[in-house]
């Protein structure tokens, strides 16, 4: 594509500039050393005695130089608007509208974050973006299941070749979907060709590689979708700079009933044996005794590392990792849970249920026990498709799973969820409770959360239910 001149008010300000892009960065032609340029992000580069600025800074740029009057040479942007049309008639839901309108506002311009629960329809609302930012445009997901789910989305709402970038593909054009792993790795080659990119379950962008992903694009348009943007890290405070601010947002208690399923949620407690209590009793306090010995905090951020190098520089200290090994296992793996299970398989015969455990090993113990099929990281991708194919149509009534089905997967039929054990993250049991809270009749879903009680697993419930879904407090 050949430069486009720019000219704001048809005058020029002596010699125009040039904008190029090289490698995810944008170089400005024509500035002079000594030159107090006034334009942000921009800072002189002394090993290539050339004005450079991350390409990220593309439009902030070139709408300052539009204010200056200044002339200018756009050899930056490698497309040309893209006129894209919906071939699929869907009326949009009033947040779907909403959250568009919100996105493109005056002041924000098609920047910004939508925070909308799972299944209410964020793919929809961002092919209406796709049509109305009218741009080639790159959508970004974290998995390849979920590339391929937009493949197929987007092929069936635009009507056109959609590209593939990932999972062995690279077939870049106007449309194209790809994942974050592929997309910082080709930004410095790509991130000139797309005017609008969408940051599908964008939680993960933030960061100092997926992050790259937006930082090497000169993208002006930028979308962001996820259901849960906070983050552990308070690093979901970048999502500012990298896509914009969050601009519009409903939840789980707002949408429920007549756009999400309605659902209840049910904490049941099981007791250790006798003998598993002492075991637990005994390992913790072997456990505990180190950390405070070893002056740990566990509190803090960096409580876990510390203890882990410490636990690996002694006989004591790996006895004490073994000791909290154990004494964790006996609680998120209690014998007492998988025979609450089989009473909850038998009460909701006829459903389907998806059950999430916190590691592999007591996955396949449900499988062996109750001879039903699973999906863990290691199942392959073929069969994983075809698992969720059954699923869904009746054919696997049930399926258990460690964490490789807590976000962008679509099984609608689900109703019933079991989490037998999992994380303190209030993100992954909000994604599990998600899984069974698409619309479908008048269905209503239930999500039962398994605890052994006086254990640490009660602390780690707690910590996970801090949000409105669950009537807790953000």
């Amino acid at each position: 594509m050949s430069p486009v001149r720019e000219s704001p008010n048809g005058q020029g300000h002596g010699q125009p500039l040039r904008l190029v892009f090289d490698e995810g960065t944008l170089i400005v032609e024509g500035l002079r050393e000594d030159d107090d340029h006034g334009l942000p992000g921009v800072k002189y580069d002394f090993r290539t005695r050339q004005f450079r600025a991350q390409a990220i800074w593309y439009r902030t740029i070139v709408e300052t130089l539009r204010k200056q009057k200044r002339d200018y040479l756009d050899a930056a942007r490698s497309y040309e608007p893209s006129p894209w049309r919906l071939q699929v008639a869907k009326e949009a839901f009033p947040h779907q509208v909403e959250g568009l309108k919100a996105w493109w506002a005056d002041g924000r311009g098609g920047r910004g974050v939508v925070v909308l629960p799972t299944g209410t329809g964020k793919t929809h609302l961002a092919n209406m973006a796709i049509e109305a930012a009218g741009r080639p445009t790159l959508v970004i997901t974290p998995t390849i299941d979920l590339m391929n789910q937009w493949y197929d989305e987007l092929t069936l709402s635009f009507g056109v070749e959609v590209g593939l970038l990932g999972g062995g593909y690279y077939d870049v054009r106007p449309l194209t979907v790809t994942t974050y792993d592929s997309a910082y790795q080709n930004m410095d080659r790509l991130g000139n060709r797309f005017g609008f990119i969408v940051f599908d379950e964008c939680h993960h962008l933030p960061g100092p590689t997926y992050g790259l992903a937006a930082i090497g694009a000169i993208a002006p348009f930028r979308l962001g979708l996820t259901a849960t943007p906070e983050r552990a890290d308070n690093a979901h405070l970048h999502l500012d700079q990298l896509i914009g601010p969050i601009v519009y947002r409903r939840e789980i208690t707002q949408l429920r009933g007549q756009y999400l399923a309605d659902y209840r949620v049910m904490t049941l407690y099981v007791n250790l044996s006798d003998d598993e209590r002492s075991r637990y009793e005994r390992a913790r306090e072997v456990y505990r005794g180190f950390v405070r010995d070893a002056g740990i905090d566990m509190r803090q951020p960096d409580g876990w590392s510390r203890f882990i190098i410490q636990a690996h520089r002694s006989p004591e200290g790996r006895e004490a990792f073994r000791a909290y090994r154990e004494q964790r296992e006996l609680a998120l793996a209690a014998p007492a849970k998988l025979n609450l299970l089989g009473r909850l398989l038998e009460r909701h015969n006829g459903d389907r249920v998806l059950i999430f455990t916190h590691d592999n090993a007591t996955v396949y113990t449900i499988a062996r026990q109750f001879l039903v099929p699973v999906i863990t990281h290691q199942t392959k991708t073929k069969e994983r498709r075809e698992i969720l194919l059954r699923f869904n149509a009746g054919t696997y009534p049930i399926v258990a799973t460690s964490r490789v089905l807590n976000e962008g997967v679509n099984v609608p039929e689900a109703n019933v969820a079991v989490v037998l054990s999992g994380s303190g993250s209030v993100r992954e049991h909000v994604q599990r409770l998600g899984r069974v809270l698409r619309k479908a009749g008048d269905k209503e879903a239930v999500l039962y959360e398994v605890i052994t009680r006086g254990t640490v697993e009660e602390f780690t419930s707690s910590r996970r239910r801090q949000h409105s879904a669950y009537g807790g407090d953000r």
